[in-house]
């Protein structure tokens, strides 16, 4: 049983949401007296969002499903800067037209999760160059910079780990948490905004966000933060051998997308159904509960779900009817070959050559340079390219359209 009240932080508790509340029952009594409009903030440095902001999304869906209004902010304005938290390095900087062009591509995603439109409970994305972009530096250094303790921006462990590693930060990213926390305050003001949400990594802003809002309107604001998603092993979630796992049908193909979520850790599929679908926690707990080779039927619940919510139905029937052809019965006109990688990994000039896709070394490379080599139907461009299958997942190595052969695990 949750130790909650409203509607909204249980969901979130059952589920596996909540990292750290900034004030808990002030949350929880709030949510149960009025609708809480609350945000997220996405920032546009690519066309699309990738499954590492999943949970994030997912988030805002819960928040609406709870009878709340979600607000997407699109970093427009924070984009243009980069959030330096727990970065190695400077973001590349962006104009404003690419910015733009990544803002209207990544609004087609969250149509897939939220309902948008103009009721109490309905989604609404806002951009914050509307505000950002029309401040004043010395008024606003007058108005908001006073707020901010530079000791204790030093203090947060976003800014300290860049310090630490003697690695730089330069002014530009140093403002970004300030900007960050003017957003929370301008929202509240122009859409009653209430609460923020958003990874651990971002405790320090949200918390920024907080007491200048408290500071500023004397208007008291929250945060909700969730905790860091690994995978069992300890891995990053949303890291695979091929790169990232888009959101973006354009970006990486529905069945791709599936077959991310079918090559799940039979550990974290119950965790996962918690917060990438809308199964039932009775159901979850049923299939969590599979042993053996059962536990691939929960997969592929997952896999169906979590790709029909990012595609639609139809995307993931196509995409679950292609994994069954091509793993379970092997691909049109006989099975595939296989070829087994060991723990330490395969490069990619080798495994065409085993695979007798290649005749030789050579012809592998040309290969390559030619954009014919795919893995699990993303182009590997790079010869010196290590195959490591860090699970029991299979992966499709492909040349051209016709050859195909499926990696497993030694």
């Amino acid at each position: 049983m949750s130790q909650y009240k409203s509607d909204l932080l249980r969901l979130l508790d059952e589920r596996g949401y909540i990292h750290q509340l900034t004030d808990a029952a002030g949350l929880d009594a709030l949510a149960q007296r009025q609708v809480v409009p609350g945000y997220i903030g996405f920032d546009a440095t690519a066309p699309s969002l990738h499954v590492g902001s999943l949970v994030q999304i997912m988030m805002l869906r819960r928040l609406q499903q709870a009878g709340h209004k979600p607000i997407v902010l699109m970093g427009g304005g924070t984009s243009k800067i980069g959030d330096p938290s727990f970065k190695d390095e400077a973001r590349r900087m962006l104009t404003v037209e690419t910015i733009n062009e990544n803002i209207a591509s990544i609004r087609r995603v969250f149509e897939n999760f939220l309902t948008f439109g103009d009721g109490p409970s309905d989604a609404i994305m806002l951009d914050n160059a509307d505000w950002l972009d029309k401040l004043e530096y010395i008024p606003f250094l007058r108005e908001v910079g006073q707020h901010f303790s530079v000791n204790r921006m030093l203090s947060f462990d976003s800014v300290k780990l860049r310090l630490d590693r003697e690695q730089s930060l330069s002014f530009l990213e140093f403002n970004y948490m300030i900007l960050q926390g003017y957003d929370f305050r301008e929202l509240s003001r122009r859409a009653g905004c209430r609460l923020q949400m958003g990874g651990s990594d971002q405790w320090g802003n949200i918390v920024n966000g907080i007491e200048l809002t408290r500071r500023m309107d004397g208007v008291e604001v929250f945060g909700v933060t969730t905790p860091l998603i690994t995978t069992a092993d300890g891995g990053k979630m949303g890291k695979t051998v091929s790169g990232a796992v888009w959101l973006n049908a354009d970006a990486l193909p529905p069945y791709d997308y599936w077959q991310f979520w079918r090559n799940t850790q039979d550990a974290d599929v119950g965790r996962f159904l918690k917060l990438f679908t809308d199964l039932p926690l009775d159901e979850i707990a049923r299939l969590e509960a599979l042993e053996g080779s059962e536990i691939n039927e929960a997969k592929k619940v997952l896999a169906d779900h979590a790709t029909a919510m990012a595609h639609g139905e139809q995307a993931a029937r196509e995409a679950a009817e292609t994994a069954r052809k091509t793993f379970e019965q092997g691909a049109v006109g006989g099975s595939l070959p296989t070829l087994t990688v060991a723990g330490d990994g395969l490069g990619i000039v080798q495994a065409l050559t085993v695979l007798g896709f290649a005749a030789s070394n050579g012809e592998a490379r040309r290969k390559i340079a030619e954009g014919a080599v795919r893995l699990n139907n993303v182009v590997i461009s790079d010869p010196a390219f290590t195959i490591v299958l860090e699970t029991d997942e299979a992966l499709k190595l492909s040349l051209g359209k016709k050859k195909h052969g499926l990696l497993t695990r030694g």
